[in-house]
């Protein structure tokens, strides 16, 4: 039998995450099986061979989007004419659906079984699409269990396999090492700051998240700052940003360990996306905060149908944690909440409760569930 051929592009962090659980998951049925596409360093560790860097398709909002629009659409339609020069036996889009979607739907027209990894939030804004995305894809994979009625009522076929990172973060996470890793004591006051992943995001919300910091520690001197960056690049970013501070002390930039950042901290600020749910289930308390550019948030904020954007909240379905959008994301505004959770770490009870009701429920182990229903769906 040969050997089988996947096709898979995953624009950024959280997508490298899931596509590899996913090729290791493929891989211990089928070794020999090639990958190839765009896919981060997680990916890239298993053998996969990413065509283009999965950083050039790592950017956010309406308008930010229109400055990168030809190199996009070149990448595009490169990866286009290789896969239906190249046929794959299945081609997967891991979210970043604006740009996967339509790639899907050009290689099923050409034939090749298409696969979508992480609904996009059509049950939030711009319902309509589902009928494009049955158009692009022959499955869903879908990481929430309110999703797999939604594609269903639409005549989609759908699996729902959960979320990998609720099967590799465990039920309960301890302080004691991560702050031992970090030179911090079990007495020490401690915040974590998690501006986001993207370059466009991290320069957004830096300064947002630092005056934050600042506005904490006058009113708690001994509290104690890490920054967590995705990658060495964003790192420099912040360190840069962080020079505009120097009252703030005591802060460490540490890259590429935002879950020991988070196990480390008492209480978190975090920029909306994958990590909210990251930090939900190491189950700190949290805040998020949030901004795009005046322009993206104007035209997206009344295309909205849900009243909240963190994932938390949109599983608990209520407000379980407190999100500060656009001009509501200032320090006055963010900081008591945060400075409660420093000083009363124990009346998150009922938040730390409903933090592990939904752990248990999407930890389903995705990666297989995930391998399965795509292997059964090339007949393997």
């Amino acid at each position: 039998m040969r050997p089988l051929r996947i096709g898979i592009v995953a624009g950024e962090a959280s997508g490298d995450l899931l596509g590899a659980g996913l090729i290791a998951a493929i891989k211990t049925a089928y070794p020999d099986t090639v990958f190839e596409g765009i896919g981060g360093p997680k990916m890239m560790a298993l053998g996969f061979d990413s065509h283009v860097p999965m950083e050039r398709l790592s950017v956010m909002g309406l308008f930010e989007v229109l400055g990168r629009l030809f190199e996009l659409l070149g990448i595009r339609r490169r990866l286009k004419n290789y896969f239906v020069k190249n046929p794959p036996d299945v081609f997967i889009g891991i979210d970043a659906p604006d740009f996967t979607l339509v790639l899907e739907r050009q290689l099923k027209m050409a034939g090749i079984k298409t696969v979508h990894y992480v609904s996009p939030q059509i049950w939030a804004w711009r319902q309509g699409r589902v009928k494009h995305i049955v158009r692009c894809a022959d499955l869903m994979l879908a990481l929430f269990p309110f999703e797999k009625e939604f594609y269903r009522e639409h005549g989609m076929s759908v699996e729902f396999v959960g979320h990998p990172l609720a099967d590799q973060i465990p039920f309960e996470s301890e302080k004691h090492t991560p702050r031992v890793d970090f030179d911090l004591s079990e007495k020490d006051s401690v915040l974590a700051l998690l501006p986001g992943s993207r370059m466009s995001e991290v320069g957004r919300l830096t300064a947002t998240f630092l005056e934050t910091a600042l506005w904490c520690q006058r009113h708690q001197p001994n509290c104690k700052i890490l920054v967590a960056a995705v990658n060495s690049a964003v790192a420099d970013t912040i360190k840069a940003e962080l020079t505009a501070y120097p009252q703030l002390k005591n802060v460490q930039v540490i890259s590429e360990q935002a879950r020991k950042v988070m196990a480390a901290a008492d209480a978190l600020l975090v920029a909306s996306g994958t990590v909210t749910l990251e930090a939900m289930l190491i189950k700190r308390p949290m805040v998020v905060a949030y901004k795009v550019a005046p322009l993206t948030f104007k035209v997206v904020s009344r295309l909205v149908k849900t009243d909240f954007i963190a994932l938390p909240n949109l599983l608990a379905e209520c407000a379980l944690v407190p999100e500060f959008i656009q001009d509501e994301a200032i320090p006055e505004r963010i900081g008591p909440v945060l400075l409660d959770y420093l000083n009363h770490g124990a009346s998150c009870e009922i938040q730390f409760g409903k933090f592990m009701e939904i752990h248990k429920q999407l930890a389903q182990g995705a990666s297989d569930r995930a391998a399965q229903a795509i292997l059964k769906l090339v007949g393997r």
